[in-house]
């Protein structure tokens, strides 16, 4: 019995992800106003207007990219949260996996610091709700380790939880320590978790 899944549909999936990494790359470096059709092609061996089969233009891969990642992590947090653990074991679970994605995914982060105003507005309010379904997912096993606080103040904690793990890996580029080592992961995760278990 086959799974259904062709050599072509392999690879068009292969290229789609390729599209989306080398833009992102791209986005990270030069800015989504600074990548041209033909950079992305040239980027991925394609033409500029060959990029149509996949995106109907350049700020639909944009939206891709931001959704995408957004609804990634969303994921990963339900995941997190669904797991039956103790309250620790599930936070120290979800540092883990945001460090994870931070230090893999830093050109995004830099893409969706610097570009999100150039999505659409139905793109941007879906990365808007992602995100904010994210932060609940935090929120939701803070308020399990700190009963007394209210969600404002939680939220408040995972905002500046993300902001010290998300900057690392851009404060890292070109410095001696290298941003994905065990090192550094070991810090952030460390660091993370002081701040929000008090």
């Amino acid at each position: 019995m086959t799974s259904g899944v062709t050599d072509r549909d392999r690879a068009k999936a292969d290229r789609y992800s390729a599209i989306l990494r080398e833009a992102a790359r791209l986005f990270a470096e030069r800015g989504f106003g600074g990548v041209s059709l033909e950079d992305l092609g040239g980027a991925v061996g394609i033409s500029g207007p060959a990029l149509y089969r996949h995106f109907a233009n350049k700020q639909a891969l944009l939206g891709a990219i931001l959704i995408g990642v957004s609804e990634r992590l969303l994921a990963g947090g339900l995941a997190v949260s669904q797991d039956e653990t103790t309250p620790e074991t599930q936070l120290r679970s979800l540092i883990a996996f945001h460090v994870d994605f931070a230090l893999n995914d830093a050109d995004v982060i830099r893409v969706h610091d610097r570009d999100l105003a150039s999505l659409t507005d139905g793109d941007q309010r879906t990365v808007r709700r992602l995100q904010r379904e994210y932060v609940q997912v935090w929120v939701g096993i803070l308020s399990t380790l700190h009963p007394q606080r209210d969600g404002d103040d939680l939220r408040v904690r995972a905002h500046a939880c993300f902001g010290l793990i998300n900057s690392t890996p851009h404060a890292l580029r070109g410095a001696r320590a290298e941003p994905n080592s065990v090192d550094v992961r070991r810090t952030l995760e460390s660091m993370a978790y002081a701040a929000l278990a008090v």
